[in-house]
């Protein structure tokens, strides 16, 4: 069921014209009381008159700013009030008042297991409006908690998909290194759950990711030995370097060097770079053949 513009006139008339009637059939009464015998055409005009106001009061609804009224005609859905002020719509309606204003669903920390297999812990932001009213209001029972339960369900569906972390060059997105694009990819799939409900998904942002507590500590280990082994690389291949840099300047220079002394120098110089602590040199009195 889609949303469509419901009759409505300006509100301010009808109640003008309630008043009127209000003020008119009560003087009607009075008068046709007063006199001996009662006046039976005035005081019918009397009642008239209350029972038109008493209609027209009926058919007042307020609309305040970002919300709107559904209108219901004896459970018929007869249209949608968007625009803000005081209206007048068919009598003996019923108005539901429904929200256009963009709000926040801040989902609950989940217990999640990712594509690994590992336990991990993730929540997310959701932020949604009401775009229309008839789904909203009669395609499902409540579309705040619809909301509430589609967005936990899609974040579980979109953390099992992806690794918490990304380890080799294979695994191209990762819910850490890659939370802007595991985020669009929630709020694609959020929008076809709730279209629904005539919801409209503005915007979602994975606001915790953490490994669970009972893994934390050894996921933290592996992280930091991959920090360390990442930065060893980068070491020993910036050694390499320095030392060809090296042994070309030697050669540029005409000094000429044996393979056994050559060797010993490539190793002396990576020992030296590669190392974590400072090198100390050591003083041969002989050669390289005889100490």
């Amino acid at each position: 069921m889609n949303a469509f513009k419901a009759w409505h006139v300006n509100g301010f008339l009808a109640l003008l014209l309630s008043l009127v009637c209000i003020i008119g059939g009560a003087a009607a009464l009075v008068f046709g009381f007063r006199d001996v015998p009662v006046h039976i055409p005035l005081v019918s005009l009397g009642f008239l008159l209350l029972v038109i106001a008493s209609v027209g009061v009926t058919s007042l609804t307020i609309v305040k700013p970002n919300e709107a009224q559904v209108i219901t005609f004896f459970g018929r859905y007869i249209g949608t009030v968007v625009k803000d002020g005081l209206w007048m719509v068919i009598p003996f309606t019923i108005k539901h008042t429904v929200s256009l204003k963009v709000r926040n669903f801040n989902s609950q920390t989940l217990k999640v297991n990712d594509a690994d297999g590992n336990p991990v812990e993730i929540g997310a932001v959701v932020v949604f409006r009401v775009v229309d009213t008839a789904k909203a209001t009669f395609d499902v029972d409540n579309y705040e908690r619809f909301v509430a339960i589609q967005s936990e369900t899609a974040v579980r569906h979109i953390a099992a998909q992806y690794p918490y972390d990304s380890y080799s060059s294979e695994q191209l997105l990762s819910l850490r290194g890659n939370a802007d694009e595991v985020a669009a990819e929630l709020m694609g799939a959020l929008q076809s759950r709730l279209r629904v409900a005539g919801v409209e998904v503005m915007e979602t942002r994975l606001t915790h990711l953490a490994y669970a507590p009972e893994i934390a500590s050894a996921m933290l280990q592996r992280q930091q030995a991959s920090a360390i082994v990442a930065a060893r690389s980068l070491i020993v291949e910036g050694a390499v370097g320095m030392v060809e840099m090296a042994l070309r300047e030697l050669e540029d220079k005409g000094i000429e060097l044996d393979g056994e002394r050559r060797a010993a120098m490539v190793n002396n110089l990576m020992v030296s770079i590669v190392s974590d602590r400072a090198a100390t040199p050591v003083i041969n009195t002989g050669t390289l053949y005889s100490g």
